[in-house]
């Protein structure tokens, strides 16, 4: 990649992670040392935080589906689970991942949390719109999507999920794409290092998230956090 990074456009690159068949122990450690950044640079914050607010006026004997698109390890499930615990809400926790080794390995971490599963399933399959929820939660996920994309999916989850949505995502800026660099000097992980740069550049300006919360009819709020991430909350009109 160039050294003068050029972030005016959300760039097309893949990344390694793109590739549902990665599996073994350069998954595990690629997910591991993901968790790691994001919870040294306070990131899954931005999400526990928008979830909070989404639930402020929820009664808590009500029973909840929350969806994690793209989840990974099941971190951020793992850190929702625990504030059920603490606030006394009813909480049933689905992850979706299309890697069937990931969403094994997030079950085997998540063994002591009886309120979460993990299903691989293509967010654009039948199967999964086949599921009910109340609440979907996308961690550094929606970059990986083109525009259109995001337009049909983000559609039909703002029609479909009954309380709203909540986006902690990339804010594609040039700072945020050095900055990175440095941290990931001690790093020999490829896929982290490349991935994250990519991700970057597949991330977001605040007036994109607002073009497309227009063009998908919601009401929504925009928050800049910390480490160069967009707390994205929408819920249907």
């Amino acid at each position: 990649m160039s050294l003068l990074v050029n972030t005016k456009y959300r760039t097309n690159a893949t990344e390694i992670m793109d590739d549902f068949s990665i599996s073994g122990t350069i998954l595990r450690d690629t997910l591991n040392k993901i968790d790691n950044i994001n919870a040294f640079l306070g990131g899954n914050n931005v999400t526990i935080n928008g979830l909070k607010k989404l639930l402020k006026n929820h009664p808590k004997e009500k029973p909840i589906t929350i969806i994690d698109l793209g989840s990974g390890s099941g971190d951020i499930l793992r850190n929702v689970a625990k504030l059920g615990k603490r606030e006394g809400y009813a909480f049933n926790l689905i992850g979706i991942d299309a890697n069937k080794d990931t969403t094994a390995y997030a079950n085997e971490l998540s063994i002591n949390y009886p309120e979460i599963q993990f299903l691989d399933y293509n967010i654009f399959s039948e199967t999964f719109k086949s599921l009910e929820f109340d609440i979907v939660l996308s961690t550094l996920f929606l970059h990986h999507f083109k525009e259109n994309e995001l337009h049909s999916l983000l559609s039909y989850l703002i029609k479909k999920a009954t309380i709203g949505i909540v986006v902690n995502d990339l804010q594609r800026h040039k700072l945020a794409y050095y900055l990175f660099k440095l941290l990931c000097i001690p790093i020999t992980n490829k896929m982290v290092i490349e991935d994250g740069l990519t991700s970057i550049l597949r991330g977001f300006k605040r007036k994109e998230l607002e073009s497309i919360s227009t063009k998908i009819n919601a009401n929504y709020a925009i928050k800049w956090k910390w480490a160069f991430r967009f707390q994205w909350i929408l819920k249907r009109k």
